[in-house]
């Protein structure tokens, strides 16, 4: 009855074993997580287990309906590389066979095993199989009556197993342990086959240490290319920010995250190379002005072509929005060619008035309120009889003796003079003073100008512009009669007027 009841619960404990086995397989193969064991390279496990016997008596391995023992163990792992631990096993818990027959044995024992795994999987999958092997020792707890020595040695250890993550933390761990012994005899049975010994554990294991991840983003700073990552940013495996169009420019700083583009246009694409986004770019195929949104000027007018309605307009004109020079007088001459811009005139004569209408321009007019002609810059005519008046003046005007000092006599001639230029706005007077050879040449030069002077100075006394007025003096340079006589000395002592425009 005992015999039954024990393979009973052998039988529901490997059935248990097998369904829970199958559970983590399914789920584990279908995950997949960023590896911690870089950064937790130390890793200790609880284990809880059963040990089968393979020598002289019998074999038992993947038995359920035979002799299985309890166990429990330790283990303290050490991350060596991505596929490589290096592992320390301790376990107690008894070890024995019975085959129901006075033929057995039993003991308890203690053992440790040093191992090196090998993983076939990286440290970022949850499912990571591994195969190892190493050296261990078994210590006895009672001197059995048939060996005297309370250790066995196994030469080697071998075994395989499989983790299961179930956090960054904790993991789940099946392992098949192989200890094949140096000896003979504990079994009972002498010079036959070295007493094996097999454990099947399950456990718990707990990496330990921490990770740095300065920019919280998930990533370890160890595995981290952009540890200064701004928080909130999805980054990749490698801790950057992501870049879906892979133009050097990351998403959270793309404006045009899913177009190719130009670091210096915040990663947005610029198809005709002018510095302006296409998406900006009112004429994105054609190179342009960043001024114009992209668009080209051919004008530099300021204008884009595609809204130029005068596209050949004179460069520097100033010019409307529609690219049209502007005609600020509204004389219908464009400023441009408008001589006069500010002020309305004529067509004619290049936007600029004519006052008098006599066909000058008032600008080019010396006279632009009276008609003249073009001969005269837009003065009349000098009527001939005052032509001939004004020489008679200047035949009438005397001084002092040597001296600039206009003589009585003189002045109502200069009044009438004064007249005559009133009628003439435009005209000019050029007063030409001229000596006799008596006396110094220097003395008779600077007389001549004086007089002259003394001549200019009474018409602007009389309201006339000095602009109009030129006095120069000859001295005796320019005689128009002997100065061996006395009537010709008499005639080169005069004054002599011109008048010009």
């Amino acid at each position: 009855m005992k015999s039954t009841i024990y393979e009973h619960q052998k039988n529901k404990t490997h059935s248990m074993s097998k369904k829970l086995l199958f559970l983590c397989l399914c789920i584990g193969f279908t995950l997949a997580s960023s590896a911690q064991t870089e950064e937790k390279k130390w890793n200790i496990g609880l284990h809880g287990g059963v040990m089968q016997y393979h020598g002289d008596l019998g074999h038992d391995y993947y038995k359920t309906n035979s002799t299985m023992y309890a166990l429990g163990g330790l283990s303290i792992s050490r991350y060596l590389g991505r596929y490589l631990d290096a592992n320390i096993l301790l376990t107690r818990g008894t070890l024995g066979y019975q085959s129901g027959t006075p033929t057995g044995f039993k003991s308890d024992f203690s053992s440790a095993s040093f191992n090196l795994r090998f993983n076939f999987t990286a440290p970022e999958y949850i499912v990571r199989p591994y195969v190892f092997g190493g050296v261990g020792a078994i210590l006895f707890d009672n001197q059995l009556n048939f060996h005297k020595e309370k250790i066995d040695y196994a030469l080697p250890t071998a075994g395989g197993g499989i983790n299961f993550r179930l956090s960054p933390v904790i993991m789940l761990n099946l392992q098949e342990t192989f200890m094949f012994t140096n000896n003979d005899t504990r079994d009972g049975v002498v010079a036959g086959k070295n007493d094996d010994f097999l454990m099947h554990t399950v456990g718990l294991t707990f990496n330990l240490g921490s990770s740095k991840d300065s920019d919280n983003d998930g990533v370890s700073d160890k595995k981290d290319n952009c540890p200064e990552t701004p928080a909130g940013v999805v980054v990749d495996k490698k801790g950057c920010p992501l870049d879906k169009d892979n133009d050097g420019v990351y998403d959270y700083l793309d404006n045009c995250p899913d177009q190719a583009g130009s670091q210096a246009l915040n990663g947005c694409p610029d198809a005709d190379g002018d510095g302006v986004a296409d998406a900006n770019d009112r004429c994105p195929n054609q190179a342009g002005k960043i001024s114009l949104k992209g668009c080209p000027d051919a004008d530099n007018d300021g204008v884009a072509d595609i809204d130029d309605k005068c596209a050949n307009t004179k460069p520097g004109t100033r010019v409307d929005i529609n690219g049209c020079a502007i005609d600020s007088d509204n004389d219908g001459v464009m400023d441009d060619m408008d001589r006069c811009p500010n002020v309305a005139g004529v067509i004619a004569l290049k936007g600029c008035p004519d006052t008098d209408g006599d066909g000058i321009a008032d600008m080019d007019d010396r006279c632009p309120n009276t008609k003249g002609t073009s001969e005269n810059k837009g003065c009349p005519e000098i009527a001939k009889a005052d032509i001939v008046r004004i020489t008679y003046i200047g035949s009438k005007i005397f001084f002092e003796n040597n001296s600039d000092k206009l003589k009585v006599a003189s002045l109502s001639q200069l009044d009438e003079l004064a007249k005559i230029l009133y009628k003439y706005e435009g005209a000019s007077l050029t007063i030409e003073g001229h000596t006799d050879s008596v006396g110094a040449d220097d003395f008779n030069m600077t007389l001549s100008q004086k007089r002259s002077d003394s001549v200019k100075q009474y018409l602007i006394g009389k309201g006339i512009e000095d602009a109009r007025l030129k006095a120069i003096g000859f001295g005796e340079t320019k005689p128009v009669a002997s100065n061996k006589t006395t009537l010709g000395k008499a005639k080169n002592r005069r004054v002599e007027l011109k008048t010009n425009y």
